[in-house]
């Protein structure tokens, strides 16, 4: 347990959490909606820093992170508790455990401890992952500060619901994120994951202006955000930031607490595609559905070459350093 970064002290020993949008007004002994923030007599305190829920080696393509040094290895950690209820969730066992009131477990590691793992593994990347990496902020900065001095790189695989300050103090220590747009509807956020829209676009467009290299990520929900508008205002949004964004396009399966959707059609994932192309994406992926050919392929934005031919989580890069096209020496956008 340690003293939470990102608070203020109202009346009545209220205390107000400003690390994400919820801006939760917490009682004595009370949470915030995370699950994981708790007043302790008028002081906030993070009930997750230095306990692990979850660590794994994986490859930075099942982040998805695409062009973000291809065939690296990523130290995968994660906490419990998120900010949002989605109710479709993933990887609810971890994100919604400790909601409400429930006990806080994990493995205790100290920051120093998570990163000797890292290098003892041979990763060059330490991915905060599986629930959503703001809520163990004051956990995760210390660790960054000290991959940092090790040489390691930093990433976020978040839902970007997060507030402008804590965001800007990530500056120089998060080195990518692949980010959840999950609708462009406010109702959606509000009605399927407890959250805002707006909060979110603000961040994805804050995330690269910082210089953090980004992806971003929707799974396409049958009859929720798989209309024509939906998918049209999200790719672009993307766009409008830049067009070398890539955009992960993921299928759903019924998990959680949306039993009742059915599987993602494979003409709703390709529609998404060309919608993405149409709007001006220049690298635009399906993911989570094996398809006649292969949508995980980077190509070249200029001469169409194949720059990058994945198979599953593996990857085959043939740009050349830099990130450079072997054809035509187009610079490919990205970190290689």
């Amino acid at each position: 347990m340690k003293e939470a970064m990102f608070y203020k002290r109202l009346n009545n020993e209220l205390v107000q959490c400003q690390l994400c949008p919820q801006l939760c007004a917490i009682k004595s002994f009370e949470r915030g909606k995370c699950g994981v923030r708790e007043n302790r007599q008028s002081n906030l305190f993070s009930l997750v820093y230095g306990k692990i829920a979850a660590m794994a080696v994986d490859p930075i393509e099942k982040k998805p992170l695409y062009h973000f040094y291809p065939n690296s290895s990523a130290f995968s950690i994660s906490t419990f508790g998120c900010n949002m209820s989605c109710l479709f969730c993933q990887n609810y066992e971890l994100s919604q455990a400790p909601k409400p009131n429930k006990p806080v477990y994990g493995h205790l590691l100290e920051p120093e401890e998570v990163v000797k793992l890292a290098i003892d593994k041979k990763a060059s990347i330490i991915a905060y992952t599986y629930s959503e990496p703001t809520i163990a902020y004051e956990y995760y900065f210390d660790i960054m500060r000290i991959a940092k001095r090790h040489g390691l790189r930093n990433v976020f695989v978040t839902n970007g619901f997060i507030q402008p300050e804590p965001l800007k103090k990530l500056k120089g220590l998060l080195d990518a994120a692949n980010i959840d747009l999950k609708s462009f509807s406010d109702e959606f956020y509000q009605q399927i994951c407890g959250a805002r829209l707006q909060p979110v676009l603000d961040a994805v467009k804050s995330y690269y202006e910082l210089g953090v290299w980004i992806e971003v990520t929707t799974l396409v929900i049958p009859g929720l955000n798989d209309d024509f508008e939906q998918l049209n205002r999200i790719s672009s949004f993307i766009a409008s930031i830049s067009t070398e964004i890539p955009w992960h396009i993921t299928r759903f399966y019924p998990h959680y607490r949306m039993l009742d959707k059915p599987e993602t059609p494979a003409e709703s994932l390709l529609k998404a595609y060309e919608i993405g192309k149409q709007n001006g994406l220049k690298f635009v992926y399906i993911g989570n559905i094996m398809l006649g050919r292969n949508f995980e392929d980077t190509f070249c934005p200029k001469c169409g070459e194949v720059v990058i031919s994945r198979q599953g989580f593996s990857a085959q890069n043939f740009l050349k350093r830099g990130g450079v096209c072997p054809r035509c020496n187009a610079r490919v956008a990205g970190r290689f």
